[in-house]
């Protein structure tokens, strides 16, 4: 079965790449999305079997010079071949209206959106280090060109595409040297080969290919401060395009973390997984504080993806140090925590991109500040953008809020004897995840208030209508996936089980069909009966309602109090900079907002003001202090070096003679 399904996947990839290439413009839509769904769909098949136990291996020796292509799916690769082949057949049904309408129905990009999703698919299932890096090679590639589908219309897709392409192979420089330094060590490439040999390595090699391979795959997943890529790539690429990157490409930075750290290196020292853990901390927190500041809509669901990779990494750093210390079970659980996250974030996220996207296409802005209005215009949109908030705010009814509820009770329960480095870095854990959970509340109830429910605030946003059918039932999918995941969780965490004990053998960590129950502690939680409770409370109160207004006598209509000003105009409500304003002031410090204040007074007299203009922006000060020094030295020695080439050849023949000369006598003293 999982032979079948996972061929199945990647020839009708094939074969929607091939239709985006022939076909007329009008059929190619239509096929090329409905073979990419039925390609994720036969990923996800293929998932569930290898999550299931069955494994799957194979070797095509010719297919690659030298090394040949090894490929293999175990649990742990099934579950994110099962989680990105679920986003896809969600993205590829709503391409079909969304490009259709869109724009988007070129070759290249009809092209390339199964050949990324192939990609996608062969990264999990790589069993040696070239059939791994020629896989992401090709999902960098594939994923680059489809960010820059639209560079011919705006000068910031070109420039989020450099900076994909710089940060997207700097990453894979370093798991190359990683990666390679490995094989070379272990005299061997094939996964097997480097399990085998990860116990004869020096503590100090294995400390270098971990840290080098956490930095390349922590920079695709959007880990700051490597994340600068992700918040201008993911909302200027096409939304079914940013839906598969920040629900299914990240994930695969969380893959190669796991497998590389507990698989094929077998753990290592509680230091690796303190600075896991500190970092997937840090981007949570920095993340969600600018998601809950920023007004351009997918700009904030890019900083969400930042926010809930951190929670992931929290979760696998956690794992990592409780193994370390000899906590299995609640290594399990840290883990079991993590990965349920990584099925609830692909769940929502895809459902929230998508549903920005239709909003996109029906006004033409991602500015919250000129939305509102859509919830008439726009209502099963409304309503399929606030399940995906509620999903993802970490609130009971929420997906989200399973997997944090999890990930909170393995930090909590910390045991004493895992020394002083836990003790200090569980509380502070637990509170960067609180935390989180608070600002991204405000964040998404933010972005559902201000550009939904609020009154229009543009001529676009009074224009706007619903999306196409197509569109509505990629989002209808998603949602869902999300309430069921959302009021069932046992249903797939018996799936999960099996993947964590790829990394952390031992029993189930969570057992329970409806009531959860945390192994070898009291912990219990049923999102069911939650919900179930949550539904008698608010039909209980609407009936006391209603009862109560059928005792009057009479019924009259009043317009809202209004503080005797008159009917609200648009003006008067809060836009997304100014309901953020409060908590911006709170974290100056951390956010370092640019204002400008431009006072112009009239020209017969200076005491008399004309107007009074204000603005404020808020940048990535990591991008500011981190990236802009760098960028601008680079620049300098550029301009520097451009005197040593003046077009004089005899110069030029100098610099080779030097150089060889130099190449001589460094050989002479070394051997």
């Amino acid at each position: 079965m999982t032979s079948a399904a996972f061929s199945a996947a990647l020839a009708l990839n094939l074969v929607a790449a091939l239709a985006g290439l022939v076909l007329p413009r009008r059929a190619r839509r239509a096929a090329a999305g409905a073979l990419t769904a039925a390609g994720g769909a036969a990923a996800v098949a293929a998932g569930v079997a290898a999550m299931r136990g069955g494994e799957w291996s194979a070797r095509l020796p010719d297919l690659l010079p030298l090394a040949g292509v090894r490929l293999a799916l175990d649990p742990l690769g099934g579950l994110f071949l099962a989680v990105t082949g679920a986003v896809a057949v969600c993205a590829a049904v709503y391409a079909v209206g969304y490009t259709r309408h869109g724009g988007l129905d070129g070759r290249v990009p009809q092209v390339m959106a199964p050949v990324f999703l192939a990609s996608m698919l062969l990264v999990p299932a790589a069993a040696s280090v070239s059939t791994f890096l020629l896989a992401w090679e090709l999902m960098a590639l594939a994923s680059l060109l489809l960010v820059v589908a639209e560079h011919r219309s705006r000068d910031e897709v070109r420039t989020a595409g450099l900076w994909y392409a710089v940060m997207t192979h700097a990453g894979l420089v370093v798991i190359l040297a990683g990666l390679a330094g490995f094989a070379a060590a272990a005299h061997g490439e094939s996964f097997e080969r480097l399990r085998a040999a990860a116990d004869g390595l020096p503590e100090w090699g294995r400390a270098a290919v971990f840290l080098a391979v956490f930095a390349g795959f922590a920079s695709k997943a959007g880990i700051a401060p490597l994340h600068v890529w992700l918040p201008r790539a993911h909302p200027e690429a096409p939304s079914h395009v940013s839906a598969l990157m920040s629900a299914a490409m990240v994930n695969l930075g969380v893959y190669g973390i796991v497998r590389v750290g507990f698989d094929l290196l077998g753990g290592g020292a509680a230091w690796w997984w303190l600075l896991v853990l500190a970092a997937g901390g840090g981007s949570a927190l920095y993340g969600i504080l600018q998601a809950a500041v920023a007004a351009d809509l997918k700009r904030l669901l890019a900083y969400s993806t930042c926010e809930n990779m951190g929670l992931v990494l929290v979760g696998v750093g956690a794992s990592g140090l409780f193994a370390a210390s000899g906590a299995r079970a609640l290594a399990a659980l840290a883990l079991t925590a993590a990965l349920l996250h990584v099925v609830n974030h692909a769940g929502f996220k895809t459902l929230l991109f998508l549903a920005a996207g239709s909003v996109l296409h029906a006004t033409g802005t991602r500015d919250l500040d000129a939305l509102g209005g859509l919830r008439t215009r726009m209502p099963a949109t409304t309503a399929l953008f606030g399940i995906g908030a509620l999903m993802a705010s970490a609130l009971p009814l929420g997906n989200a809020f399973v997997s944090e509820w999890l990930l909170l009770q393995s930090l909590v329960r910390a045991l004493p004897s895992g020394g002083t480095a836990t003790a200090v870095t569980m509380p502070l854990a637990v509170a960067a995840v609180a935390l989180s959970a608070g600002l991204a509340i405000a964040a998404f109830v933010k972005a559902f208030g201000v550009g939904f429910l609020a009154r229009a605030r543009s001529s676009a946003a009074e224009r706007a209508r619903e999306a196409p059918a197509a569109m509505l039932a990629g989002m209808a999918m998603a949602a869902a996936c999300c309430l069921v995941l959302a009021l069932s969780p046992g249903l797939v965490l018996p799936a999960i089980a099996r993947p964590v004990a790829v990394a952390v053998p031992g029993p189930e960590a969570v057992t329970g069909p409806v009531t959860l129950h945390l192994a070898g502690t009291s912990g219990t939680v049923s999102p069911l009966l939650i919900a179930a409770s949550l539904l008698v409370a608010a039909v209980g109160l609407l009936a006391l309602l209603r009862a109560a207004a059928t005792r009057r006598t009479a019924r009259r209509r009043a317009r809202l109090w209004d503080c005797g000003a008159g009917p609200m105009s648009p003006r008067m409500e809060y836009t997304a900079t100014s309901f953020a304003e409060p908590l911006q002031r709170v974290f100056d410090n951390v956010l370092a907002p640019e204002t400008d204040l431009d006072v112009t007074p009239v020209k017969e007299s200076a005491y008399l003001v004309d107007s009074v203009t204000y603005r404020t922006r808020i940048g990535d000060r990591v991008e500011h202090r981190l990236y802009r020094p760098v960028l601008t030295a680079a620049a300098r020695l550029g301009e520097a070096a451009r005197g040593l080439a003046n077009g004089s050849v005899h110069r030029y023949v100098g610099y080779g003679f030097y150089a060889f000369t130099g190449l001589l006598i460094a050989l002479a003293v070394i051997r």
